[in-house]
């Protein structure tokens, strides 16, 4: 055996001699092992990349040293090593990802190549040709944490777009687009409240009966504020089941929890620089008041599964139709939440209270839902409008306006069939004898004269623009100049 070792190291010097050159430009290490696994010779990349000088492993168990023996002292089995399967199948074998050992102990990540040596039909050693590419390997993880970043970022802007998509179609839902249509005393101190208000940075508490608009005044207060071009996110707290209080504010991260299948945004996050719009802020479980109160005043909070506290700056609105003060009283409200929202409060009147405004709701309204659903234009009666004041709306605002919606869907022809919205006969005048009568021109003439200026008294005498007549009635500004004119109409005093 000796003697075959001798004579196996003097082939690899010859070898070495004849190819020196080569080997010593190559950039990949090399070394050759005899088919007893003993170097046989090593180029001077290898002992750059693996940190053994040729006089230490020529004639040793170099690829034990640098392959078989780990940090750890546990060694890679020889019968599972593709290097040393070269000496036995006299296969090619190539591995793409392994690691190979420093002197010092570092671990070296690699792709190598072990070829046979095969002389006279027989299997004398095996050349190996690695490559370090630690680099390489550096430059994947950094381009696949970069990736990861941008799904994660693609992600967090779905999120947005759909959050922003929602919300785009909840405005276009809102009474009036901005929520408020009215000038009565009740709304005009509302409205005076708001405008005092809007432009601090002071937690405003909306409150009032259900359908009264809580959401329209706080859109407003966010549209008057110096938030306005910053994001208003709506928070419905009555929807969101207690065990997913925390993802649906703070957010999480994948994996925090069952069914966390990727990284989601929490709606405070979403809020950062703008509004925060908590609506029924009255429903959140007792239990997790708390730690929502902490996220409101630290303006703080860290996601479901993670550690890092991220810190945001929000405005916050809240609203609800209960009496908080006598919630705090029973016990099922934080008496500090309700002192830290309430630092600013706004009572919304009921519809009941401003009849006034009934009007010019229900024109606003009748006109959307003809728009929305495709219809020729539908007549309501002075009868009606007046009939729609009489009634109590508990429902408020959007009881109002699902009775027109309902009323517009129900009427066959041009006039509108009131009692068949609200479900029963007499509920409101509806003028029904009136189908199977006429009116003469001079009667149509007084009650359309009659409707523009109930429209123009709502509107305060504004013609354009929002909130004006034109916008009202779904006319033309300079039709409704001309009607006035033809009309005689003009503004007393």
């Amino acid at each position: 055996m000796k003697s075959q070792n001798t004579v196996n190291l003097v082939m690899a010097e010859h070898l070495e001699q004849r190819h020196s050159l080569l080997l010593s430009a190559l950039g990949e290490g090399v070394y050759g092992i005899d088919q007893d696994g003993l170097g046989t010779f090593v180029n001077k990349a290898a002992e750059e990349i693996l940190g053994w000088s040729e006089q230490e492993v020529l004639g040793k168990p170099l690829h034990d040293l640098h392959h078989h023996t780990r940090m750890d002292g546990s060694h890679y089995p020889r019968e599972e090593c593709p290097i040393y399967a070269a000496l036995t199948d006299g296969e090619i074998h190539q591995v793409a990802d392994e690691i190979f050992w420093h002197a010092n102990g570092k671990a070296i990540p690699v792709e190598y190549t072990s070829t046979p040596i095969i002389e006279d039909d027989a299997i004398t050693g095996a050349v190996v040709v690695f490559r370090d590419v630690t680099d390489q390997r550096a430059m994947e993880a950094e381009r696949e944490a970069s990736l990861a970043e941008i799904t994660h970022l693609k992600d967090l802007l779905e999120q947005e777009r759909d959050y922003l998509r929602d919300e785009i179609r909840a405005v276009g839902e809102q009474e009036g687009h901005r929520g408020i249509i009215g000038s009565s005393e009740a709304l005009r101190r509302t409205l005076a409240q708001i405008d005092a208000v809007a432009a601090t940075p002071m937690t405003v508490l909306v409150q009032g009966e259900s359908g009264v608009g809580k959401e329209g005044i706080a859109r407003v207060i966010h549209e008057k504020s110096q938030r306005a071009d910053e994001p208003l996110v709506k928070v419905n707290c009555a929807s969101i089941p207690a065990e997913l209080f925390e993802s649906e504010f703070f957010g999480h991260v994948k994996g925090a929890f069952t069914g966390a299948h990727q990284d989601r945004v929490g709606r405070l996050q979403l809020a950062d620089g703008g509004t925060l719009f908590l609506d029924e802020i009255g429903e959140i479980p007792l239990g997790l008041q708390s730690k929502l109160l902490r996220a409101l005043q630290e303006q703080e909070f860290e996601r479901v599964g993670e550690d890092v506290t991220r810190h945001v700056d929000v405005r916050v609105v809240a609203a609800t139709n209960r009496d908080l003060t006598e919630e705090v009283k029973a016990g099922r409200f934080r008496e500090d939440l309700y002192y830290r929202l309430s630092v600013f409060p706004i009572e919304v009147p009921p519809l009941r209270e401003r009849k006034e405004d009934i009007g010019p709701l229900a024109l606003h309204f009748l006109d959307n839902a003809i728009t929305e659903l495709g219809r020729e234009p539908i007549n309501m009666t002075q009868r009606q409008l007046e009939g729609l004041k009489s009634h109590d709306w508990p429902g408020n605002v959007r009881e109002l306006k699902n009775v027109i919606e309902r009323a517009v869907i129900l009427s066959p022809g041009q006039r509108l069939k009131l009692d068949a919205a609200f479900g029963r006969t007499g509920e409101v005048a509806d003028d029904s004898e009136a189908v199977l009568d006429f009116r003469t021109e001079a009667e149509f003439r007084e009650l359309e004269k009659r409707n523009l200026i109930l429209a123009l008294e709502a509107a305060g005498w504004k013609i354009s623009g929002e909130g004006g007549v034109a916008e009202l009635m779904g006319l033309k500004p300079s039709t409704v100049a001309y009607r006035m004119k033809q009309f005689g109409i003009e503004r007393s005093g």
